[in-house]
């Protein structure tokens, strides 16, 4: 009689890798079971699928804390990646877990907008997803109710405008949803852009008849993203609450950001490839439309201030990396030209595409340039936003017990085109820029998704993650003076 074979230790081995995390380097097996990273070491026992990565560097699979996915908009524009598309193209670029945005409408309710936002992600999303919620109506029924059950839920991050007319608060109401986040554990991130002075700005520009793509710069200067950063600093450190400050693109919010952090306030930041590969310039030297490829906002600033992002992404000013993916077509009605119109800057559909091509760039200009080390990379693209948005240690780390979430990289030069990208818009800002690696291979909870060539389809893979609290920040330093926000005089306030 013959005996039946052993059944496999593991689900899947990853051989001789050399595994990167935030802190470490090594050079080990990984073993997987059930989607989660079982053991580590030498000489593991087989498993049913094997991967040699013969030496090559293996980093947790990426954590895209802010990208905007099938998100609504206004008129005819449309974006263009839904969750089928948009995290096909983030496992195709080593992402593995994303964070889009369930945004509210004014009017009405937030609760209703994260359940929409859930039944379009349920069954489609190829990796793992969580929601930010986007509150712009702070109504009595929200701040009393429902904010602090959806935080209770899972949802325990949310985004705060201080720009655009359908979503902006006052700082009244920044001050009525900053309580709520601190007195929920919640994180709280604003978009830092003083909107009376660029709808000032913008009149002015447009009376004087210059409305190409390239005065959207000339209507956002450093100076309107450095005033909202320090009003924004100044409300969190009146309700004494941790806030992250997103997309940061100059040196002048960089210096706010560093002056509040030598007072002690705790002013977490994220910035994002644009701010490191594009300049203003992008937007055009003359009135050309082409320009319009890179409205996002805020905007592009010249060659100089890279190198403050750089420092700031160096020297630890800066905890997340994000794509800021905001996906809109070249081409058709429902993309940057809406309605298939050249427009004036103000009315150009603001965001540019990059959840494939973000890890990829940072790596190849960051790490392979010998600008930033493997460590820092995996701290800001992974490990970083996954303790910002309470994913840790489940998400960003190789670790035992850590979901199966791994890239393996594939070292060698070659020119970007947008061909070569996954997502569902017809253009990237990044063509023909150089790279130096890409995913050979990106595994999600232990499933092989992306091989170096080809995307697996796996609609439905991808699972909603229920958020912890931040853990950027120990509970004792979470607060530094006595501010409740319910409290009473009773309770000495």
């Amino acid at each position: 009689m013959t005996e039946s074979p052993p059944a496999a230790a593991f689900d899947l081995v990853v051989r001789n890798a050399r595994v990167i995390t935030a802190a470490d380097e090594m050079h080990c097996d990984i073993g997987v079971k059930d989607g989660r990273i079982m053991q580590m070491g030498a000489g593991l026992a087989g498993g049913t699928r094997e991967i040699d990565a013969q030496g090559r560097a293996v980093t947790p699979g990426g954590v895209d804390a802010h990208c905007h996915l099938e998100e609504i908009t206004s008129g005819p524009v449309r974006m263009a990646d839904d969750f089928d598309t948009g995290t096909r193209a983030a496992a195709c670029g080593g992402t593995t877990t994303v964070i889009p945005f369930a945004a509210q409408q004014k009017g009405h309710s937030l609760r209703a907008a994260v359940e929409e936002y859930r039944q379009r992600a349920a069954g489609r999303a190829h990796v793992d997803y969580a929601f930010h919620m986007i509150v712009t109506d702070p109504t009595p029924e929200v701040l009393e109710r429902e904010l602090p059950a959806l935080i209770a839920e899972g949802f325990t991050s949310f985004k705060i405008y201080m720009t655009y007319d359908a979503l902006k608060l006052d700082d009244g109401q920044i001050l009525d949803v900053l309580s709520v986040a601190r007195a929920h554990g919640a994180m709280a991130m604003v978009h830092a852009e003083n909107a009376e002075c660029i709808a000032w700005l913008t009149r002015k520009l447009e009376a004087a008849g210059r409305t190409a793509p390239r005065f959207h710069a000339v209507a956002r200067p450093m100076l309107v993203e450095r005033e909202a950063t320090h009003r924004a600093i100044s409300l969190a450190e009146l309700v004494d609450v941790p806030i992250l400050i997103v997309h940061v693109s100059g040196r002048e919010a960089v210096e706010q950001i560093r002056w509040a952090r030598s007072k002690g306030l705790k002013i977490f930041a994220e910035t994002c490839p644009q701010y490191l590969f594009l300049t203003s310039e992008d937007l055009g030297l003359d009135d050309s439309y082409e320009g319009a490829k890179c409205v996002c906002s805020p905007p592009p600033r010249d060659s100089a201030n890279q190198e403050v992002i750089w420092d700031g992404l160096n020297d630890g000013l800066f905890s997340v990396f994000s794509s800021d993916h905001a996906p809109f077509r070249w081409d058709g009605e429902q993309g940057k030209r809406p309605q298939g119109q050249e427009v004036a800057f103000g009315r150009i559909p603001n965001g540019i595409p990059g959840i494939e091509t973000r890890m990829p760039l940072l790596w190849s200009q960051g790490v392979l340039a010998g600008r930033m080390t493997p460590q820092r990379f995996v701290e800001l693209t992974s490990t970083g936003p996954a303790k910002a948005y309470g994913l840790h240690p489940r998400k960003g780390c190789i670790a035992i017990g850590a979901d199966a979430d791994l890239v393996i990289w594939q070292e060698g030069d070659f020119t970007l085109t947008n061909g070569m990208l996954h997502h569902n818009v017809d253009y990237t800002p990044y063509e023909g820029m150089q790279f130096k690696a890409w995913p050979a291979m990106t595994i999600a909870r232990g499933q092989v998704l992306w091989d170096g060539r080809h995307f697996t389809p796996a609609p439905g893979h991808g699972q909603l993650l229920a958020c912890g609290e931040p853990s950027l920040l120990a509970e004792r330093a979470r607060f530094t003076h006595r501010y409740r926000p319910q409290c009473t005089a009773d309770d000495g306030c």
